[in-house]
């Protein structure tokens, strides 16, 4: 008895211990599992890829998202259709719609008869809208929740061209001597690829001094045109600029400018006068960055125009020396004056991204390699042109359109049995055939009234221009010698200001010695560009290199009609500066408006 309950004692005794104490081996080895199968889960929620995302949709802009479009009601449709009419004059007659993602931007996907049922869908709300649809990308999207395959698919919508209304980009062209700039142009417009000498560019020069050289000293334009169905349309198969301009939706507008340092004043006004929407800066594989390639990118960048990089002449070096050009740029643009983020294009897929992120981000740098001679990548530039959108959207285009009509006067011509005509590109408001205008000013600083006979853009007639569209005017029997580069044409209601002195907030960005009162400089300001003396510095007495002021300009030879905010650069020499004008100082006050307006 008294064994029997020692035993019991004992046993209890043991329990109390282990529950103060040690566990039991079973119960221990039970929690440890628990506790590795809750961390091994823990570190799977942490290593588990998110689902991929596009950014939320924007209600303003040329994008929508759109998870399904599988037989909607006829209520639907027609609300669909207006909703794509919107996105359309958004893009200004482009539109991108992402099928297959929510509005919060979650990649969904969708299965291959629903992608079907909503591209044909997609067609339907097009071709009511008067547009045509082209399938740019599709894109698996995997979760792992089940085999099913799922994409998303990404859609250009585009208007089919009506009575010239096509969307017009302009890209000035840079880079430096033989570069390859013409002939890269010249296989791009005639479609056809050049003989290694140079075939290709013999269309694009006007001089024949250019032709014996080889090298452009003037400003060219060459058209390239897009269908509503994203097709190239060129001069190939024999089509005229009139035909082009007919079949294309979209156009890109090359400005071929000078590589050589001899021709760097017509390279810059060029860039300031001519308004480019976008840079291609064309530098050489067997070459790399030399001579003005620098100089002409930083010529860009001042003017924040975003640029492109195209290495041309692939076929002429070796695969290493290319990647060492290639490798060069990419050190020059993430250098701290740049701070570009270089983005090789070697896919049809990384060209439509590149066309989209370069859009959206002025940090982002396409480069492209390629061949004039092989064709090598050449489709690649055609399918990033295609897709670049313009940088301004419709209601900053609308708000131009409501002002007063200003058109800048950068060629002047005299043409047989049609009398004097001028070229440039109309800064703001609408200008129709037989409008009233008034141009100048004059070396007196006065405005003289004239009628705009008939109108071509591109080379065919056109009977209304839109703000920020080129085209050249014909002003009949207006006295040639009375006109120059760097006037306006402006509406006899909006009694235009005119100076000899200006004021402008300033950056030197190079100069030899000192910056300081008297100093000469070139000034490009839009299409102005004349000789200025420096009349004061405010707050100092000189600058150097690297140095901020605002400093007073005053013209030698004559006014001119300048607007507040303008971009700025001057040079002389080796000395360069950006800026922009902050104040005009009125040629003279006391001429009345009726004073300044003359009969011609």
């Amino acid at each position: 008895m008294v064994d029997s309950v020692q035993t019991a004692a004992d046993r209890h005794g043991s329990g109390s211990l282990a529950s103060k104490g040690k566990k039991s081996p079973r119960k221990a080895r039970s929690r440890r599992g628990r506790q590795g199968r809750k961390r091994r889960n823990k570190r799977k929620r942490n290593n588990r890829t998110p689902p991929p995302t596009f950014p939320p949709e924007a209600e303003e802009g040329n994008i929508e998202y759109k998870l399904k479009l599988v037989n909607p009601t006829q209520y639907r449709f027609e609300h669909l259709a207006t909703q794509l009419k919107w996105r359309l004059q958004e893009g200004r007659g482009e539109a991108v719609y992402q099928i297959g993602v929510e509005d919060n931007g979650l990649l969904v996907g969708l299965t291959e008869a629903d992608m079907r049922g909503s591209l044909k869908t997609l067609k339907r709300m097009a071709e009511k809208v008067g547009a045509d649809i082209t399938l740019l990308r599709e894109r698996e999207v995997d979760y792992g929740l089940d085999r099913t395959s799922r994409k998303i698919a990404e859609v250009l919508v585009r208007k089919v061209p009506d009575d010239q209304q096509f969307l017009d980009l302009r890209v000035a062209v840079l880079g430096n001597v033989d570069s390859g700039k013409s002939t890269l142009l010249g296989v791009l417009t005639q479609g056809e690829l050049d003989n290694g000498r140079g075939r290709a560019r013999l269309n694009l020069f006007r001089h024949l001094h250019e032709i014996q050289t080889g090298r452009t000293s003037s400003i060219s334009f060459e058209i390239l045109g897009f269908n509503s169905k994203g097709e190239v349309v060129n001069y190939s198969e024999s089509r005229t600029a009139e035909e082009i301009c007919e079949s294309s939706s979209k156009m890109i507008t090359f400005i071929d400018l000078a590589g050589h340092h001899k021709y760097l004043k017509t390279t810059i006004f060029g860039l300031t006068s001519y308004c480019p929407d976008f840079a291609m800066l064309v530098v050489s594989a067997n070459t790399g960055v030399a001579g003005t390639t620098r100089e002409h990118l930083g010529l860009a960048m001042a003017l924040k125009v975003p640029i492109f990089i195209v290495v041309s002449k692939v076929d002429l070096c070796s695969r290493g020396t290319m990647e060492k050009t290639v490798r060069q740029l990419e050190r020059v643009l993430k250098q701290p004056g740049c701070n570009k983020v270089p983005m090789m294009v070697l896919s049809p897929d990384d060209a439509v991204t590149a066309a989209q992120q370069f859009a959206q981000s002025s940090c982002i740098t396409p480069i492209f390699t390629l061949s004039s001679v092989s064709g090598e990548s050449l489709d690649l530039l055609k399918v990033f042109l295609n897709i670049l959108p313009p940088l301004s959207n419709s209601k900053e285009q609308e708000d131009l359109m409501q002002q007063l009509p200003e058109f800048q006067v950068d060629e002047i011509y005299s043409v047989p049995d049609v009398g004097t005509v001028v070229g440039g590109t109309l800064y703001s408001g609408v200008c129709r055939e037989g409008e009233r205008l008034v141009v100048g000013p004059t070396e007196e600083g006065r405005f003289l009234r004239l009628k705009v006979g008939s109108i071509h853009r591109n080379r065919s007639a056109c009977r209304v221009l839109k703000a920020g569209q080129a085209a050249t005017l014909a002003l009949g029997n207006f006295d040639r010698s009375l006109l120059r580069k760097g006037m306006v044409m402006v509406s006899p209601r909006m009694n235009p200001t005119i100076c000899r002195q200006f004021e402008a907030a300033i950056v030197l960005l190079f100069h030899a010695n000192t910056f300081r009162r008297g100093s000469q400089v070139t000034v490009h300001v839009g299409n102005v560009r004349q000789t200025a003396t420096v009349e004061r510095l405010h707050g100092k007495e000189e600058l150097r290199t690297g140095e901020r002021a605002v400093v007073c300009f005053r013209f030698i030879k004559h006014p001119e009609y300048l607007r507040l905010g303008a971009k700025l650069l001057f040079r002389e020499g080796v000395t360069k500066g950006i800026g922009h004008v902050t104040s005009l100082l009125p040629h003279d006050q006391n001429l009345s408006r009726d004073q300044n307006l003359q009969d011609y």
